[in-house]
């Protein structure tokens, strides 16, 4: 039988914090103390009393006492892989059987794998089972004989038993905590942009501090006030349980008047606040003058926890000037490509953004194809990314060809026609001695297979080496679509704008002759029904 008489619970599993009309939670109520957990096996039903009796006004760290009573080995076996929390077991020797307690100590050891537990042998027949034998045999804590327990030597060693455990635990929490925080910097430092690094942010700290009912991340504008004396702009860029509804907004028109002053009160004094059930932590970055992390509604933080979340926040900081350096090179590079690619075409572009949309439309077939399961062990995440880029890049080969014939506004004849072609070995050619000075293939090095390979057939007719079929880049097969529908479908020097479906007509005519079938397939399907 098993009996939980003097069983505290703790804070009410059911409480979630109710939101006003404006999405604002208000004030938790004041959670209770943890108890710590003490299982007593016995079955003497008189050394259940007296220990109850002596340990019943027992406080240690400011958190009570809670006690379980079994009276037998096997129902302590079920207690305790039922409640992996009990911090301290008293543990008879002879019970069911002359080594029922044993079993138990060997149970929790072995089978249970808990190092943490502190197990405290208590035995009616000393001479039974011998002191130092049991102690290393079965990594018993303490041994004492039921004679020698007086009021205060079961005090005393319950309160040494508890201290042990809460170093262990302690330990034990910072250890999981620290492979915590080195995980998930090993990965939200991979994040590529701002949305998704905040995404990890917020799981990772779910994951730190479990049982949290609501949990925000604010930031201050990117880059430092003009004026550092002013009170900061705290913006919610992402919020969870009771602040679900806060992202996007500023903390004054989101949050409740108290939140936000213990947050402006944490930045004013640069200093982090912990509450009994809530609290923030305040870190800086470079492109953030000042970031801000609330967690409401949890269990007071023990010390260790506090610091696991200051080193994660810490590693945040990095994070976000990491990844907003990122998306500020990503942005660099995209300007530089364009302003490539509108040179490329300056003398004969007469349609506006023509390489921008070549490589849009690039990526949004790339994205089909890989939706239709096709080429998908070719179409990665890099791989969509980059091609957007070098799609843009098409024509940089055009720079080497003559004025008067780019802005011829007639047919060219066969030499201009020789000379035209030329553009898309000279571009792969410029692109491909860009891409050796780089370690890996990145945008450039597609850039030259696009640039080379756009022009090509699918049957074999096209140039500048005449390839065909699969031999043909898919990177330069995708282009040729989305290259020839633009050109069609915008005015040039040479001819007006087609309509739509007259230039859908040509792409069917020439699918599996001039173009790929299977990316034929995927364009029709994004501009039929977009």
């Amino acid at each position: 039988m098993v009996c939980n008489t003097d069983d505290h619970q703790g804070a009410d599993e059911d409480w979630y914090p109710e939101q006003d009309e404006t999405g604002v939670a208000p004030p938790a109520p004041q959670p209770a103390a943890v108890p710590w957990r003490i299982l007593i096996v016995d079955d003497d039903r008189q050394v259940h009393s007296v220990t109850r009796l002596v340990l019943a006004d027992m406080a240690y760290q400011g958190r009570p006492v809670a006690f379980t009573s079994v009276y037998s080995g096997a129902e302590a076996m079920t207690v305790l892989s039922e409640q992996p929390d009990i911090a301290v077991v008293f543990l008879d020797v002879v019970m069911e059987t002359d080594d029922a307690g044993l079993r138990v100590a060997r149970y929790i050891r072995e089978t249970l794998n808990n190092q943490a537990i502190r197990i405290i042998l208590r035995t009616g027949q000393p001479g039974h089972a011998p002191e130092r034998q049991i102690i290393d045999q079965y990594e018993i804590n303490d041994y004492k004989a039921k004679g020698e327990l007086t009021a205060d030597k079961l005090y005393t060693t319950a309160a040494t038993a508890l201290r042990s455990y809460r170093y262990i635990t302690a330990l034990e929490t910072s250890r999981r905590g620290l492979e915590k925080i080195i995980d998930a910097s090993a990965s939200l430092f991979k994040e590529p942009s701002m949305a998704r690094f905040i995404e990890g942010v917020v799981m990772q700290l779910r994951s730190l501090i479990p049982g949290t009912r609501g949990l925000l991340l604010c930031t201050s504008a990117t880059r430092a006030a003009p004026d550092p004396t002013a009170p900061p702009h705290f913006q919610v860029v992402a919020g969870e349980g009771a602040f679900e509804k806060c992202q996007g907004r500023r903390i004054e028109d989101a949050l409740s008047p108290d939140i936000c002053r213990e947050i402006l009160e944490a930045h004013q004094t640069r200093s982090n606040r912990y509450l009994a059930d809530r609290c923030v932590i305040m870190f800086w970055s470079q492109e953030c003058a000042a970031s801000a992390v609330y967690l409401a509604g949890h269990p007071p933080l023990e010390a260790i926890d506090r610091q696991l979340l200051e080193i994660f926040c810490s590693k945040i900081a990095l994070g976000f000037d990491n990844v907003y350096l990122h998306e500020e090179l990503l942005a660099t590079q995209r300007a530089t490509v364009h302003a490539l690619g509108k040179l490329a075409e300056y003398k004969d572009e007469i349609t506006g953004n023509h390489v921008q949309r070549v490589g849009l439309m690039s990526r949004r077939i790339a994205e089909r194809l890989r939706v239709n399961g096709n080429y998908v062990d070719i179409l990665s995440d890099d791989y969509i990314e980059q091609i957007e880029l070098a799609a843009m890049l098409h024509d940089v080969g055009k720079v080497a060809v003559p004025d008067a014939i780019l802005q011829k506004p007639g047919p060219l004849d066969p030499e201009q026609r020789s000379t035209m072609q030329r553009h898309a070995s000279v571009g792969g050619a410029i692109l491909m001695d860009a891409a050796r000075r780089v370690d890996r293939p990145t945008y450039l090095s597609m850039g030259a297979e696009i640039a080379q390979g756009h022009h090509e057939r699918f049957d074999g007719k096209g140039y500048p080496q005449g390839l065909g079929g699969q031999d043909i880049p898919l990177s330069g097969r995708i282009t040729a679509v989305a290259d020839i529908y633009d050109a069609l479908i915008h005015e040039r020097q040479y001819k007006p704008a087609w309509p739509k479906e007259k230039a859908l007509a040509l792409i069917r005519e020439e699918n599996g002759r001039h173009f790929d079938p299977t990316v034929v397939e995927a364009f029709l399907a994004l501009v039929e029904d977009p």
